[in-house]
């Protein structure tokens, strides 16, 4: 590089990098909450349901059962966890990329992935509730809480890395800078 010659460094896929490993992070945590729905003496998780029987006045009992007998809520977690193995994948293919140094050419499968995870993840956000609603679990006020709040966030993020793993900053990288 010469005196009169100016490197411009744009992160875009570094930026990328992070928003997937959010969005991983984010995912996991989703998987883990204990609160998709919540309502009075009621949560739902993507694991097991619970209720609260009558308290006395030292201790109240909580009894639950697992989720896993219902159709839709076993095809609402393997929806989730493809997701979240698909950007796992795209993760540490882009995380090899980058660290080797072969930058364009891994860039578009990576994309393909997050893509097809957000897919996956929409899938399953959208599904989570209608078919919640429909069975008519609870006759009192529900809520959807902060877990299914974050497997949108997770979706989010990975849209926003595949959108910046799509960018072509090659094309901008000529003598003008």
């Amino acid at each position: 590089m010469s005196v009169n010659e100016v490197y411009v460094f744009r992160p875009f896929k570094l930026i990328a990098l992070l928003c997937v490993f959010l969005a991983l992070c984010l995912d996991i945590v989703a998987l883990l909450s204990p609160a998709w729905v919540t309502a009075d003496r009621f949560y739902l998780s993507l694991w097991e349901a619970c209720t609260e029987s009558e308290a006395t006045i030292t201790y109240s009992r909580w009894s639950c059962t697992s989720t896993l007998t219902s159709d839709w809520q076993i095809a609402t977690l393997v929806l989730l966890l493809s997701g979240a193995a698909v950007t796992l994948v795209a993760f540490l293919i882009a995380l090899i990329s980058l660290c080797r140094g072969t930058h364009r050419q891994h860039y578009r499968t990576v994309a393909v992935f997050l893509f097809t995870a957000v897919v996956l993840q929409a899938c399953a956000l959208v599904l989570y509730p209608i078919k919640f609603i429909d069975g008519a679990v609870l006759q009192t006020y529900h809520e959807f809480n902060w877990g299914y709040g974050l497997g949108w966030g997770a979706t989010i993020f990975m849209l926003g890395g595949g959108i910046l793993f799509c960018l072509r900053t090659d094309m901008y990288e000529d003598a003008m800078y």
